[in-house]
């Protein structure tokens, strides 16, 4: 993980210091900067695997992380959405208790966080053992609590756990 961090300070300050030049060897905009940025990072992903071969299996992870986060949050939204703009009411609201699977403190902040970013869900409270996570969810379909705990492991929690073991 700190090597991903490092690579991303590297690539960041280098399309920084790119992109800033007098006279500008790109023209300065959004896409070009992020299109350093992403050539710079590419390269330096590409040669790590001189010298960190488990960065070299993670990044597809995270890529795939990333990406799984983007589309839930789309599509929570999506549903938000369309509750606020239709004439009925959809919401169910309830509380669920979710058995952790996470261990690390890192681990347990970020599944609270990337389930409190999601809209229509909140993450409430943890256990003072660490074992259980409190989620407030708008949208239970028949009251069935263990389809959204199932929801949340097997998405959320599980592509966490490949991420950061």
């Amino acid at each position: 993980m700190r090597t991903f961090y490092l690579h991303s300070a590297i690539a960041f300050i280098a399309a920084y210091l790119i992109t800033h030049q007098d006279p500008p060897p790109l023209p300065y905009n959004a896409f070009t900067a992020a299109f350093v940025f992403l050539a710079i990072f590419w390269t330096l992903w590409l040669t790590s695997w001189f010298y960190n071969r488990a960065y070299l299996r993670k990044m597809p992870k995270a890529i795939s992380f990333a990406a799984f986060f983007l589309k839930e949050l789309l599509i929570a939204n999506v549903k938000i959405a369309y509750d606020i703009i239709t004439p009925r009411y959809h919401m169910q609201p309830t509380v669920i208790a979710l058995p952790l699977t996470v261990k690390t403190e890192f681990e347990i902040t970020l599944l609270a966080c990337m389930i409190t970013l999601t809209p229509g869900t909140l993450s409430i409270d943890v256990s003072d053992n660490r074992k259980v996570l409190y989620v407030h969810s708008l949208y239970i379909k028949h009251n069935n609590t263990e389809a959204l705990k199932k929801y949340i492991k097997d998405g959320f929690e599980r592509r966490l756990l490949e991420l950061t073991t």
